[in-house]
């Protein structure tokens, strides 16, 4: 079962409420079990490259099937398949995986904040499934 365009929205949507709450502007992307975007938005007042972040931290929850924070990246495995695949993964804090019955079906991840406070807003995406 994949992941439906509804659910990747209203994950975005609980994500970007956490952020305001947390009092931080933050980028958010949703992307399916291949790591293709879904839905994504940056608020008003993030950073511009907190966009290329926050995909880049999904892509690597989906390559890896873990959160993105526990991703070594100084590790020569994870630098090659990151070389390998055109520098679209990054491993670092702000990313979560979006399992339903054991299967990934994709993340979220955002962006904007400490590494802690993206992915306390990417879980709070997930939380509404």
């Amino acid at each position: 079962m994949a992941l439906t365009l509804a659910e990747a929205n209203r994950m975005l949507q609980a994500a970007i409420a956490q952020a305001e709450t947390l009092n931080i502007k933050l980028s958010v992307a949703v992307v399916d079990a291949g790591g293709h975007l879904m839905a994504f938005n940056r608020m008003e007042g993030a950073n511009w490259i907190t966009a290329t972040v926050a995909q880049g931290k999904a892509v690597a929850v989906t390559g890896f099937g873990r959160p993105s924070g526990m991703l070594q990246a100084d590790s020569p495995v994870i630098q090659a398949v990151i070389a390998a695949q055109g520098g679209r993964m990054l491993p670092a804090r702000g990313g979560v995986p979006v399992i339903r019955n054991g299967e990934l079906l994709g993340a979220v991840a955002g962006s904007g904040g400490t590494g802690e406070q993206d992915e306390e807003c990417a879980q709070a995406g997930v939380a509404t499934l």
